[in-house]
């Protein structure tokens, strides 16, 4: 079994910043990655600094592989099913046969959102006819037929957020609880708030919304606001503890209630973009460089 100082799990943007930032720390750092980060989601991301052209998902974690990688950091593929205490007060974590045993872990594994029960989800979500983050790119789409989709009270949450950005905003609630009626963002009466009950269609291009009188209204894009898939197994296996679905409970410094054990990224925070994944891994690695025992550096062959 390999003896590691820091083993990250998850890499995406998050994962990536913390391996780098702990190998150039000169830690022993090993990075577990599954493949399917939510990042490689993104068709293209305006709302990432420093690409005032814009950056794909996987463009942006390609070149933050590069650079964990020509820093040192070591990647293992695979999806860890086992995070437990050793004796020593270490972990031991498993991927089906493989073990790692580490002074301390990162969890960095984001969180999945839920998406409508249709067969043709990600090829819409590729082509920007479905979206998942109104923060990331609601700007690209101002002006713009924008449909919100969900259970009533998120449907009128996140619509009120997106009608600053269009005069054109289509509400479509999946139940009867959402009202607008003493809401200002509404008041105008330019938003449209259809029947629920009906099915959402895509025609490879757009999405559109058939109510069950058979009315059909076509959209430029879709939010989906379902909700995210409930606490990653491994928070529950180390028993860290959530806050609300897919949410980490951690410190100012993403540390866990378990000794050793941060979360970074989506996994964490409510306000789920890469700059802020990017400085919670920031502040982990650095914490976490500092909490474990010094290693002075040794004198190095190349210096006479």
């Amino acid at each position: 079994m390999q003896h590691i100082d820091v083993i990250v799990v998850g890499g995406g943007p998050a994962g990536l910043t913390a391996a780098t930032y702990l190998q150039r720390f000169h830690r022993r750092c090993v990075l577990i990655d599954a493949g399917d980060s939510r990042a490689l989601r993104i068709p293209e991301s305006h709302n990432c600094p420093g690409f005032p052209d814009g950056v794909s998902g996987p463009e942006l974690v390609a070149r933050m592989h590069t650079q964990a990688r020509e820093a040192g950091v070591a990647f293992e593929s695979g999806s860890v099913d086992s995070l437990s205490r050793h004796d020593d007060g270490g972990f031991v974590v498993s991927a089906r046969s493989r073990q790692w045993r580490s002074r301390a872990v990162i969890l960095a594994t984001g969180t999945r959102d839920v998406l409508p029960e249709v067969t043709w989800a990600e090829e819409a979500i590729a082509c920007g006819a479905l979206r998942l983050c109104a923060v990331c790119d609601a700007f690209e789409a101002s002006d713009l037929r924008i449909g919100v989709y969900g259970p009533g009270r998120a449907v009128a949450s996140h619509g009120r957020f997106l009608r600053s950005y269009t005069n054109r905003l289509v509400l479509i609630p999946t139940d009867h609880a959402f009202d607008a009626s003493d809401d200002e963002a509404f008041a105008d009466g330019a938003t449209r708030v259809l029947a629920p009950g009906g099915e959402l269609r895509f025609d490879g291009r757009r999405c559109a919304y058939r109510e069950p009188d058979g009315t059909v209204t076509e959209l430029d894009t879709l939010y989906p606001y379902l909700g995210v898939e409930a606490e990653h197994p491994l928070v529950a296996c180390a028993g860290a503890g959530v806050e609300r679905p897919g949410e980490t409970v951690v410190d100012a410094h993403q540390r866990t209630r378990i000794p050793g054990l941060y979360a970074i990224g989506d996994m964490v925070s409510g306000l789920n973009q890469i700059s802020v994944a990017v400085g919670q891994a920031a502040i982990a690695a650095t914490h976490l460089h500092n909490a474990l025992p010094f290693v002075p550096r040794a004198a190095s062959a190349a210096i006479e």
